[in-house]
């Protein structure tokens, strides 16, 4: 999953427009922009957050300076518990070149001690759009966790799975009948790149553009 290696595959399938979502961190955010730049590939900063409930949340920023601040913050309201590599492998911080610049010692893997409600907050304090992730998934999704969606906070745009089959999931939760679907590959292997995508009429690919589309403000739209 090094950058070159991604944005290689990227190509292969014709994927224009990427980001990266770690979890629970930004740090290799600026060596895989580098890349996917210089392969002419447009990048978004990107998370998957998981609250205090155990939900899994995307968030996506155009100003890289206001995500890695909004990084810092949940960074520090992340539980103070070390990473075990043995366990879990080492949390390696690249640079653009796949050189190692260093270790992060804190579990990423655990969650934020925010909760649904603050998580959205400080995403949109931020300027960032924040959309619940595989909410299809029977684990760490705003579903699996909460068993309901609730009346707030409100979202214009919703995660799925990279192979989910949308028109017999809706009718088994038709609360989404009229809601709008963003489908990637949340890839955690190389070989699950292109697994899934959307394609995104947009004027230029910016995360506001992304949003509008979700709203289907004029001629732009996502399809799944």
């Amino acid at each position: 999953m090094s950058p070159n290696s991604i944005m290689q595959r990227l190509k292969q399938f014709g994927i224009q427009w990427l980001a990266i979502t770690d979890h629970n961190s930004m740090a290799n955010c600026p060596a895989y922009q580098k890349v996917a730049e210089k392969e002419g590939l447009f990048f978004t900063w990107g998370i998957e957050i998981q609250s205090v409930e155990e939900i899994h949340l995307l968030a996506y920023f155009d100003d890289s300076s206001a995500a890695e601040k909004f990084n810092t913050e949940l960074y520090n309201s992340l539980f103070p518990l070390d990473n075990d590599p043995d366990f879990f492998g080492d949390q390696v911080i690249i640079d653009e070149n796949e050189n190692i610049l260093r270790m992060e010692p804190r579990a990423l893997i655990n969650s934020s001690q925010w909760n649904l409600n603050t998580v959205v907050e400080k995403v949109e304090a931020y300027n960032g759009l924040v959309i619940p992730a595989h909410i299809d998934s029977s684990t760490n999704s705003i579903l699996s966790q909460l068993g309901f969606m609730p009346k707030v906070p409100q979202f214009q745009l919703f995660g799925i799975s990279a192979c989910l089959d949308v028109k017999s999931w809706v009718k088994e939760n038709p609360y989404f009948q009229d809601k709008v679907f963003l489908r990637a590959s949340d890839a955690h292997y190389l070989s699950d790149i292109g697994k899934g995508y959307s394609i995104i009429t947009v004027e230029e690919p910016s995360v506001q553009e992304l949003f509008l589309a979700a709203k289907g403000c004029g001629r732009r739209k996502i399809e799944i």
